[in-house]
């Protein structure tokens, strides 16, 4: 049995803490498939282990605190509006 998440198994939270530590920018002005994409491809990087992403996040909040809220803000609407269909499983 595997303990790689599957997105179906996350939140809106889990995948936003996962967008946050992409390469992905608020500049870039992503569209729901690069977001997607990116999610996708940051969760193959960590090895299918969504620990891995959240000890990046920390990070991220320790290197820069200075911008974590906002990254994280923008990380967590980008989710909401790439996964339409989170928002109404709760």
């Amino acid at each position: 049995m595997s303990n790689t998440p599957t997105l179906t198994s996350m939140t809106t939270s889990d995948l936003a803490e996962i967008l946050f530590c992409s390469g992905l920018q608020q500049s870039d002005r992503p569209s729901a498939e690069r977001v997607r994409a990116a999610i996708a491809d940051r969760i193959g990087a960590c090895g299918g282990d969504r620990t891995v992403c959240l000890a990046l996040v920390a990070q991220e909040a320790g290197d820069h605190p200075e911008i974590y809220s906002t990254r994280m803000r923008w990380a967590l609407s980008t989710v909401s509006e790439a996964y339409p269909e989170l928002a109404t499983a709760a």
